[in-house]
C-alpha cells in the first residue's frame, strides 16, 4: 500500500482526530517528551516578546508543550488537517495563541508572518512529500539567530531500534483498524521506516544553512527512535 501523502494524508488525520487526541491524552510520556524538546529550543522562560511558529500542531499537544516552557510567547500554530486543528482550537488557550489552517508546504499564508524567533515542528517532516524545501521555507521565516527544534521519529539506523518501532506499531494496529484508522497508522509505521535517520536529517539542516546542528536523544523506549534535532540560523554578518 502506498504511503499516504498530501491531501489523502490530511483527510486521514481529519478522520482520526478524535482517536488520535484520546491516545495522546492517555500518554503522559508523549507530553513529557514534547516539553523536553520545547526546552531544547534554548529560549528562557517566560518568553515575553518571542514569536514562535508551531509547525504541524495536530490537536495541540505541541502547542501546550511550548506554552509550558514559554508561557508569554506569541505562538502561531498551523496544521494541514482541518479536523485536527478543530480539536486543537476548541481547547482553552490564551489570546497569544493563533491557529491557522495551512500545510507546511504552503507557509506563504497571510497569517503566517515572519520573522519568527523559533520554530517547533513535532512529528511533521516525515509526513511531507519532500522535507528539504520545507526546511528552506522554515529557514527563511526565522530571524537571524532564530532557532529550530524538530521533534521527530528519526531512527538511529540500528536494527534493534527499527525492530522496537515495528513491534509498537504492530500492537497499535488492531485497535486503530477497528476504529477505521488503520491506513493512517500503517502510514505512521512506514513513514518512520522510510524517513531519514537522525544523522541524515541533521545533515539536511546543515545543507539548508542551519548552524549548531545537533541530534539529541529522548529517554525511555523511544531512545534511538525519537530525537530532537536542533539548529540555528546564523546571526547577521556571521557565516557558517
Amino acid at each position: 500500500m502506498p504511503t499516504l501523502r498530501d491531501a489523502s494524508l490530511a483527510r486521514a488525520f481529519d478522520h482520526a482526530a478524535g482517536s488520535y487526541d484520546a491516545l495522546v491524552r492517555a500518554n503522559p510520556g508523549y507530553h513529557a517528551h514534547l516539553r523536553r524538546s520545547a526546552r531544547r529550543l534554548g529560549h528562557r522562560a517566560p518568553g515575553r516578546g518571542l514569536r514562535v511558529l508551531d509547525l504541524g500542531c495536530g490537536t495541540g499537544a505541541s502547542t501546550a508543550a511550548l506554552l509550558s516552557v514559554l508561557p508569554e510567547a506569541e505562538i502561531t500554530a498551523v496544521d494541514a488537517s482541518a479536523g485536527m486543528l478543530e480539536r486543537a482550537a476548541a481547547k482553552p488557550w490564551p489570546s497569544t495563541v493563533t491557529f491557522v489552517h495551512t500545510s507546511a508546504e504552503h507557509l506563504d499564508h497571510p497569517l503566517v508572518r515572519g520573522p519568527f524567533d523559533a520554530v517547533f515542528a513535532a512529528y511533521l517532516f516525515r509526513n511531507t512529500a519532500d522535507a528539504s524545501p520545507v526546511l528552506s521555507a522554515v529557514h527563511d521565516l526565522l530571524a537571524p539567530g532564530g532557532r529550530l527544534a524538530v521533534h521527530e521519529y528519526t531512527l538511529s539506523g540500528k536494527h534493534r531500534h527499527r525492530a522496537v518501532w515495528t513491534a509498537v506499531c504492530a500492537g497499535l494496529l488492531p485497535v486503530t483498524t477497528a476504529l477505521g484508522d488503520g491506513a493512517l497508522y500503517r502510514h505512521l509505521w512506514r513513514s518512520v521506516i522510510e524517513f531519514d535517520t537522525a544523522d541524515r536529517f541533521s545533515r539536511r539542516l546543515t545543507a539548508t544553512g542551519f548552524v549548531r546542528v545537533r541530534a539529541l536523544p529522548l529517554p525511555g523506549w523511544q531512545t534511538g527512535i525519537t530525537h530532537t534535532i536542533v539548529g540555528q540560523v546564523p546571526q547577521e554578518g556571521i557565516h557558517p
